[in-house]
């Protein structure tokens, strides 16, 4: 393993470059102008993504069972303006449709989740698996290979049944483990001779977090300065499990990956010559994708953590750490679990530190950090409030996870931003420089040595948004759900994205400023084609109804 260094002899998150002999990113420097005109490694892999509950739709058709979130969303006052997914944008009926945009926009891989409930109702196997569902992932997959485009599938994308939630307190519980191992090898077993890149959880930090610790997500939960260390913690050990599972049952016959998906934000210090908000940035990173990724690739939770939580339980008069502790077989069953790394990245804060109060009453994960989250003001955040478009954080982010993990194979498996607005527009300039600003300090940071192989735009389609409803769209197609078809209309950033996987890169200036010239022209047309259709749905609306008059017999 490679050396660790402490906070005492690091500066400016210099820390990191302890970790790795190679001198090929001075953490030093921070240009946040230049742009690089380059080209990507022959074979990477462009994609987009998609989630089960968040766009198919079909919540209680054809024996599926339900889940946390159909519960969750049909609470009065949980999402915003009352929105449920239960139609969403109907991709259940609409895979042939979907596959058909996939393909226009050239990708080489699809990422989508599989609906837990959808293939075992319950979510205990031995209770009965739903054929239907099986036959719906049987068609996506194999309309997708049929099409060259290669299925990248998720297991857990927040899912839950909504039957271990009542019954066992959901990711509270041990029992967990084994249940969704069980579900992940029925998949394996169903899905596997043609899927060959599998996801075990897509940010388990905030199912943890949001899920368990402020309630803001199914299933609804404040079990505040716990509840979230255990879920992660029986999420740790189930994705272990299920890596377990397909190495000695499935790898052998199957030769597929599995991985892991984590979100993260990048932390960056506020002041660069202070010490404290040195090591509270250092800290952000590791309470954020540390959490999961260190006992994946280390066997056991980042050091800080550790100290942190410890404390303040000790603080709090508590017998022992309110953070879980793997046992010794535990960390080696669960160290090197990943044959590559997805990585969720949309946004990046300053940080600051800043000691929050240790009281019994005020145990949280958040006071645990002691850190205060900052935003520049000139951060551009045209959707959702928490997403500001700050595109160097993220070659920061990818060399962090090249330095504190040995370099594993990347595969951004989220990067996209929302728009937040009343009235239609397809003409999303903004989204064409975020993607545009974010690919290329991917690229970057491929030039520094991190081995990225494979970019996935989120998200193909406008889709329920959990707690936002669908205030928020983040599609790269626009999807009208007032329209009980939820027809699919390009945005201008189709064509931008669909220029730079054909030309693998960025060429020169002068040609990727025409595409986004040509773009933006072309979405015009697009919204012509939305205003009539509109029109034409006002119209039959407006009809005088006729009905037919039987005589009598």
């Amino acid at each position: 393993m490679l050396p660790r260094c402490t906070f005492s002899v690091c500066h400016v998150l210099v820390l990191v470059l302890c970790l790795s002999s190679a001198e090929d990113f001075d953490w030093t420097k921070n240009d946040h102008s230049s742009f690089y005109y380059g080209t990507f490694p022959t074979g990477f892999s462009w994609g987009a993504g998609s989630s089960a509950y968040q766009t198919e739709g079909a919540w209680d058709k054809d024996g599926k069972g339900l889940s946390i979130w159909d519960v969750f969303s049909h609470k009065k006052g949980k999402i915003q303006q009352n929105e449920t997914g239960d139609s969403s944008c109907e991709g259940y009926h609409k895979v042939k449709d979907d596959v058909s945009l996939i393909k226009e926009l050239k990708l080489n891989h699809y990422r989508f989740s599989i609906s837990w409930p959808r293939l075992i109702p319950t979510g205990i196997k031995s209770d009965h698996i739903n054929e239907k569902g099986i036959q719906y992932y049987d068609e996506l997959i194999n309309h997708l290979l049929e099409n060259n485009i290669t299925p990248v599938v998720t297991l857990y994308h927040w899912d839950l049944p909504q039957v271990l939630q009542e019954k066992y307190a959901g990711w509270q519980n041990i029992s967990m483990v084994n249940h969704f191992n069980e579900f992940a090898n029925l998949c394996f077993e169903r899905f596997g001779n043609r899927v060959k890149y599998w996801i075990t959880f897509n940010n388990p930090w905030s199912v943890a977090v949001e899920g368990y610790e402020t309630g803001e997500h199914a299933p609804g939960l404040r079990l505040r300065g716990t509840g979230a260390y255990r879920a992660a913690h029986h999420i740790i050990k189930a994705h272990a499990k299920v890596w377990h599972s397909y190495d000695t049952q499935w790898r052998g016959k199957q030769k597929g990956l599995v991985g892991i998906s984590l979100s993260g934000d990048w932390g960056e210090p506020v002041d660069i010559s202070n010490q404290k908000d040195i090591e509270a940035a250092e800290r952000y990173v590791q309470f954020y994708l540390g959490w999961f990724a260190t006992p994946i690739f280390h066997g056991d939770y980042p050091q800080v953590m550790k100290d942190f939580i410890g404390r303040k339980s000790v603080q709090q008069s508590l017998g022992t750490s309110r953070l879980p502790t793997f046992s010794p077989q535990e960390k080696s069953y669960i160290k090197g679990t990943c044959d590559f790394l997805g990585i969720g990245h949309f946004t990046t804060r300053y940080i600051t530190q800043k000691s929050n109060p240790s009281g019994r009453g005020s145990s949280s994960y958040f006071n645990d950090r002691d850190l205060a989250e900052l935003v520049d003001p000139r951060w551009p955040d045209p959707g959702s409030e928490w997403l500001y478009s700050v595109p160097w954080g993220f070659r920061r982010l990818l060399n962090f996870v090249k330095t504190q993990y040995g370099n594993p194979i990347v595969y951004v498996t989220e990067n996209g931003v929302s728009e937040k607005m009343l009235c239609t527009e397809l003409c999303d300039d903004w989204r064409i420089q975020y993607y545009k600003g974010y690919i290329n300090e991917m690229l970057k940071a491929i030039k520094d040595g991190v081995n990225v192989k494979g970019y996935t735009a989120w998200s193909l389609l406008d889709k329920f948004e959990w707690d936002e409803g669908y205030s928020e769209r983040f599609g790269l197609y626009y999807v009208d759900f007032r329209s009980k078809d939820k027809p699919r209309y390009p945005k201008a950033s189709v064509q931008f994205y669909k220029r730079i996987i054909s030309a693998n890169g960025f060429p020169n200036q002068r040609e990727v400023e025409n595409w986004r010239r040509k773009a933006v022209e072309m979405c015009s047309s697009s919204n012509q084609l939305l205003a009539a259709a509109r029109r034409k749905s006002k119209e039959r609306a407006e009809m005088p109804k006729v009905w037919l008059i039987h005589d009598e017999v």
